[in-house]
């Protein structure tokens, strides 16, 4: 990793923890936790706010809802990449039961912290929060069942190694159900890098093409790519689904 990946990765892990921090309140005691109607939690229904502690909803910082997407069953083992607070590691474990398992990979300590005393809060068991980097996920080959992220792929400095990790991980036939920020294809780098900051997961995001051609490449079939809503000029939330192809008989 050069240098400059290196600071865009210390830049996007200080955000993140100071987000974190925000959400319990630091060193100066627990506040009353507001909730931001206009990002990250409002996009949750009501009752699956409302199921769980406010400070899992109020950390949410992503651009979509993965777990609306991924179609979770009983029994299955899922992945997290970039947890945050556990939003989504806590409704994914309620959605894949007692007999399934959630779990949660963050790069920021304080997200962990966070995360692991908002499953104490919910009463969740079935999950296990992870340190490490999206792009070197901790997990053995084939050890999961279904990967989902919300509007972190973008920050990361190494998109290929993550969509390779993923690739890793999944068992043959496994699938991806993550929401992210993307670019028309005619934005160009530097015209995305004005729309907004590697941070803000603007200047990040890759476009339609990149993102359908980074997923092949990495083994993925059954790539769909569909658009939500708007965030930018030329910058769209999007649902992104794909599949790593089973075993041949």
């Amino acid at each position: 990793m050069n240098q400059q990946d290196t600071e865009l990765r210390e830049t996007v892990r200080a955000r993140y923890a100071a987000a974190a921090t925000a959400a319990t309140g630091g060193c100066c005691g627990p506040p009353a936790v507001e909730v931001d109607e206009s990002f990250g939690a409002a996009l949750y229904a009501e009752n699956d706010r409302e199921a769980l502690p406010v400070e899992a909803v109020s950390a949410s910082l992503g651009c979509g809802n993965p777990t609306a997407v991924a179609e979770l069953r009983a029994g299955e083992t899922v992945l997290d990449l970039g947890s945050g607070g556990g939003i989504d590691v806590l409704l994914s474990a309620r959605r894949v039961g007692p007999t399934g398992k959630a779990y949660g990979l963050d790069m920021t300590e304080e997200m962990l912290t966070l995360a692991r005393a908002n499953a104490a809060k919910a009463g969740v068991g079935n999950v296990e929060f992870l340190y490490g980097t999206i792009e070197e996920i901790p997990l053995p080959a084939e050890s999961i069942d279904v990967v989902i992220s919300n509007c972190v792929v973008n920050l990361s400095v190494d998109k290929p190694a993550v969509f390779a990790e993923t690739h890793r991980v999944l068992t043959p036939g496994g699938r991806i159900g993550i929401t992210d920020i993307v670019a028309d294809d005619h934005l160009t780098p530097r015209e995305r890098a004005e729309r907004g900051s590697y941070v803000d997961c603007i200047a990040g995001a890759l476009s339609f093409t990149e993102y359908r051609e980074s997923l092949a490449a990495a083994g993925f079939t059954g790539i769909d790519i569909t658009a939500t809503h708007q965030v930018g000029d030329g910058l769209h939330s999007a649902i992104i689904r794909a599949v790593k192809p089973g075993r041949t008989p």
